[in-house]
């Protein structure tokens, strides 16, 4: 006990001179707060830029924005518009499609409807061959003929529902009905004359 108690003593000076020491330093004091910069002109220069940078921002959004509205609403007008001149180049003058359709009804009202309706897919055919001579062989069918990719839709749609009850009667050995030769008619006539044909 006495042991201990002198060596807690021995340790306590020896703390107590060490303390006395001015040269080693115990305590780490904290820095002094520096004081904030002083900026000329009153505002820092991020200040200065930070909105003008927002709304620049704001402006580029708003035209992306407004850059895919345009596009996303343009490109279906643009397509119909491309594929309206791209079918004009293929419909017959009006005239002569007025003249063949005469020619054609003539033959309907005295019940040869079958000869009608092939009379339209051959002067179709005859189109098709002087606006692309190239494109038709003489092995097509008139089914395969409606397939040709190099054809716009539109034409295919028109020849295809003309084709159908022409093969039918002619391939087929069955007479054409009247609903049968309206319906390739009307296939040729809304091509031909859109909105015109009567």
């Amino acid at each position: 006990m006495t042991r201990t108690v002198s060596t807690v003593q021995t340790v306590a000076e020896a703390h107590a001179r060490l303390r006395a020491h001015s040269e080693i330093q115990f305590d780490m004091p904290l820095p002094a707060p520096r004081p904030p910069p002083q900026w000329s002109g009153g505002l820092p220069a991020i200040d200065f830029l930070f909105w003008p940078l927002v709304a620049i921002g704001g402006a580029l959004i708003l035209f992306l924005i407004g850059r895919a509205l345009y596009l996303h609403f343009r490109k279906p007008a643009v397509a119909k518009a491309s594929t309206e001149r791209e079918i004009e180049q293929w419909r017959p003058e009006e005239k002569a499609a007025r003249t063949l359709l005469a020619e054609a009804d003539a033959m309907a009202e005295a019940g040869r409807y079958g000869e009608a309706a092939h009379l339209l897919l051959h002067r179709s055919l005859e189109d098709i061959a002087a606006r692309r001579p190239r494109l038709l062989r003489p092995a097509l069918t008139s089914r395969e003929i409606a397939l040709v990719s190099a054809l716009p839709d539109a034409v295919r749609s028109a020849f295809a529902a003309m084709a159908a009850p022409v093969e039918r009667s002619l391939f087929g050995g069955r007479t054409l009905t009247r609903d049968a030769w309206e319906a390739a008619r009307a296939a040729y006539g809304e091509f031909a004359l859109p909105g015109a044909w009567k």
